[in-house]
């Protein structure tokens, strides 16, 4: 069921459907045969964008709604076979001037989707996507789902706080729950208006802008980056797993790479592409946690998942999308809207 086979007929509902990493699922759902159900609040510079379904819009159903809305969350669980739970506040620079929409929609959030299928389809199996940030500064590479968990933010303290909140409910009142710490994903349909999360797509914007890539310190901070298409395989994969439920498990990838290999690799696929050094701000050097990246061992062998698309080919891909479509997610430089291909 990984790769799309076995969802057929099957019932879903993804929240933040029409982001970045949700829309992508929505696509592959649907064109596997499942019913799929969205709900987005479409917050302004979240990345919810109708055009990232564009592709199955004719076979998704799309709810505009929040969920905190306890009334919404109890009426669109009912008869949902899966729920995918995906939205949130996504930003950990956000999170440092402003907690509360971490506080109302990722912690609040989840209460009320969970509570929603305790008494409406606690049979539902929920798959949530965290962060690997829950872990804060790695203590020893790569980081395995034992290790301990000191996030340095309220983005990352409000998600391993919705991850313990299913956790719960998963051990209390008995709904299936499979918990999973994504690391940095990258690729088509992300938000691209501002640099507040999503580095390699915001480098990504840079260079078909031809803006130069600005890379912090030498750029040899170690990261594991992941192509969305991968990401998403590694729900769909957790998500049909009976051995999965309960269970947490990284999202990343053993194989890691800097930013510098990033810009690099950009410059040679994108004419124009240019990037330097520069010193870390103040504020960036006590946000950075340094070298980070996931041990997988456990979804490759619990789940038989791992990330297929090698950075080259997974930014070559996303070069091209937002090539051919990037009026739909920002303007050229100068504010001239783009035309984008049908």
């Amino acid at each position: 069921m990984a790769d799309g086979a076995g969802w057929a007929g099957t019932r879903v509902l993804i929240t933040g459907g029409l982001g970045f990493i949700g829309s992508t699922l929505a696509i592959r759902l649907a064109r596997a045969g499942a019913a799929v159900t969205i709900v987005d609040a479409m917050i302004p510079e979240y990345g919810g964008n109708l055009f990232n379904v564009e592709p199955v819009r004719d076979r998704v159903v799309v709810n505009f709604g929040d969920i905190c809305d306890r009334h919404a969350m109890a009426w669109l669980v009912r008869g949902q076979d899966y729920v995918f739970h995906l939205a949130g506040q996504v930003s950990h620079v956000m999170s440092m001037t402003d907690p509360f929409p971490d506080i109302e929609f990722n912690i609040k959030g989840t209460a009320v989707v969970m509570e929603a299928l305790r008494r409406h389809n606690p049979t539902a199996k929920v798959v949530f996507t965290g962060t690997r940030g829950q872990y804060g500064p790695a203590a020893k590479l790569p980081v395995s789902e034992t290790a301990a968990t000191n996030p340095r933010a309220i983005y990352e303290v409000s998600n391993l706080t919705a991850e313990k909140i299913i956790q719960v409910y998963h051990q209390t009142h008995g709904i299936p729950a499979v918990l999973l710490r994504l690391t940095n994903i990258y690729g088509p349909r992300a938000q691209m208006k501002h640099s507040q999360y999503g580095v390699v797509n915001w480098f990504v914007r840079q260079a078909l802008d031809g803006e130069p890539i600005k890379l912090f310190g030498a750029g040899k901070i170690l990261r594991d980056f992941v192509y969305v298409d991968d990401c998403v395989g590694a729900i769909l994969a957790a998500g049909a797993c009976a051995a999965a439920v309960g269970e947490v498990f990284n999202v990343g990838w053993d194989r890691p790479t800097t930013f510098l290999d990033v810009a690099r690799t950009l410059a040679r696929l994108c004419d124009g592409c240019t990037w330097h050094y520069a010193p870390f701000s103040p504020e960036r050097a006590a946000q950075e946690p340094g070298d980070y990246y996931s041990d997988i061992t456990k979804i490759r062998s619990v789940v038989g998942w791992e990330p297929r698309t090698i950075l080259e080919d997974g930014l070559r891909a996303t070069l091209d999308y937002y090539r051919r479509h990037r009026g739909q997610y920002w303007a050229r430089p100068g504010g001239s809207p783009a035309r984008t291909a049908a």
